[in-house]
This record gives structure tokens, C-alpha cells and sequence, in this order.
């Protein structure tokens, strides 16, 4: 391999090169609450920890990191549609490739997340990690 290209798997690892305040969180609490913490991953479904795992601070971190992911996708969403609306058909090949690429990246972001969550980390997600919508 040349030196100077990376890995794929040295690409995530620099990735997800973020801070992990896993030290700060009880092991029992993550031990009980790595499902709740995975949850927080998929869509809707962060409302599953939100609400089932108030007490646990390992579930509510990644509930806020998997909350800021599910709004970044709603805001995605928003906004490729106002853009195909405002636009119409005439530049809709232009938003299909930007929006294949922001969901591609939050779909890493999520992968990222839910390894996180399962191997008992508490790191921040790369770009959003440092937004809060969930006292933790």
C-alpha cells in the first residue's frame, strides 16, 4: 500500500478521533443501558431511551447524540425538498447528488454512533458531537 493513502479502517479510527468522556459514566450504567444506547441510532426510536432511560447517563448521552442526528436528518430532508420545490425538475439531478451525500454521511455518523454505544463508549460523534438538546 502506498504511504500515503490510508486504510478504510484507518479513516473511521481517525474519524471518530473525538472526545470520549466514557471515564465520567458508571460501568453498571453502561453494562444495563448499551441496548438503550444503540437505540438512540435509528430514526425515531431515540424517543425509546429518551423516555425509558431517564435515570441512566450513558442512555441520555447518546440519546442527545442520537437526537442531534435524527434532527440533522430531518433538517436534510426539509431542505432537499424546498430546494426540488423552489427548483423544480430543471436541477434535480444537483440535489439528488447533494442530498445522496449528506445522507451517506449521516448514515456513518450512525454507524459510528451505534459501535460507540455497543463497545461501551461515550465519544463524541465527529462534526455534531459537541451540540446538546438533552441535559445528560
Amino acid at each position: 500500500m502506498n504511504g500515503n493513502q490510508e486504510s478504510f479502517e484507518e479513516k473511521i479510527t481517525s474519524l471518530n478521533n473525538t472526545a470520549d468522556t466514557t471515564a465520567e459514566f458508571d460501568q453498571q450504567d453502561i453494562n444495563n443501558n448499551k441496548v438503550m444506547a444503540i437505540l438512540a441510532y435509528f430514526g425515531i426510536l431515540v424517543l425509546v431511551p429518551i423516555l425509558g432511560a431517564k435515570e441512566s447517563k450513558f442512555a441520555r448521552f447518546h440519546a442527545n447524540q442520537g437526537l442531534v442526528l435524527c434532527v440533522c436528518g430531518c433538517a436534510v430532508w426539509l431542505v432537499v425538498s424546498i430546494l426540488t420545490s423552489i427548483l423544480g425538475w430543471r436541477l434535480y439531478w444537483l440535489i439528488s447528488i447533494i442530498s445522496f451525500v449528506l445522507w451517506v454521511v449521516l448514515l456513518i455518523l450512525a454507524i459510528i454512533g451505534v459501535i460507540n454505544a455497543a463497545n461501551g463508549k461515550a465519544k463524541q460523534l465527529p462534526v455534531i458531537g459537541n451540540i446538546k438538546l438533552l441535559k445528560v
